[in-house]
């Protein structure tokens, strides 16, 4: 039914924006990636939606990218997969790992999503991995386990999740290693800190 709102951003919530367009405001549901990359209140921004109608409820799900946004509406047709278990799973990982992780048949990355065992990571696989396409998928999957390894370490050092990720997603594709990355995401954090 709505396919994208542009308008300014009014309210930030837990799980939750709203976006004001011509006196009307939308209540909209979003990973908490999506939340961290909103711009500040007043902001003009354009998301890509998805309404999700259940018996009487209707539910406006946001995104900050279309591609995201087509990743969940494919989710969300996975038997088991309801849309706060596909938010859930997009806030593992950005939508080209999470899509080459699926085509890849990397069910260890999925089973990181709240509410996702393995069962249900492999019905995902199934079900989505000959309907996705990425080129180097093998090489995003393989960059995706050097960031969770390197993320995992400094988050266990005290750094958060989303300023460790910010960082990361900067790291250039010459970083091959874990050490290199660490080396840098260390760096980075050092900056920030003065």
């Amino acid at each position: 039914m709505f396919y994208t709102i542009k308008g300014i951003l009014t309210e930030k919530g837990n799980n939750f924006f709203a976006v004001e367009l011509n006196g009307i405001g939308f209540k909209v549901l979003a990973s908490e990636q999506n939340l961290l990359k909103l711009p500040s209140l007043g902001s003009e921004l354009k998301i890509f939606t998805f309404l999700y109608v259940r018996d009487e409820q209707f539910e406006l799900y946001g995104f900050l990218e279309e591609q995201e946004m087509k990743l969940f509406e494919m989710l969300n047709i996975v038997a088991g997969v309801g849309p706060k278990t596909a938010l859930g799973i997009l806030d593992v990982d950005t939508a080209p790992n999470i899509t080459a992780a699926i085509i890849e048949k990397r069910a260890d990355l999925l089973t990181h999503a709240s509410g996702i065992g393995q069962k249900t990571a492999e019905r995902i696989i199934l079900e989505l991995a000959n309907k996705l396409k990425l080129p180097h998928a093998k090489t995003l999957t393989e960059e995706a386990d050097l960031n969770r390894e390197v993320e995992e370490a400094l988050v266990g050092l005290g750094y958060l999740r989303s300023d460790v990720r910010k960082i990361l997603e900067k790291a250039g594709k010459d970083l091959k290693t874990v050490e290199e990355r660490l080396r840098f995401a260390l760096c980075e954090l050092g900056r920030r800190r003065y």
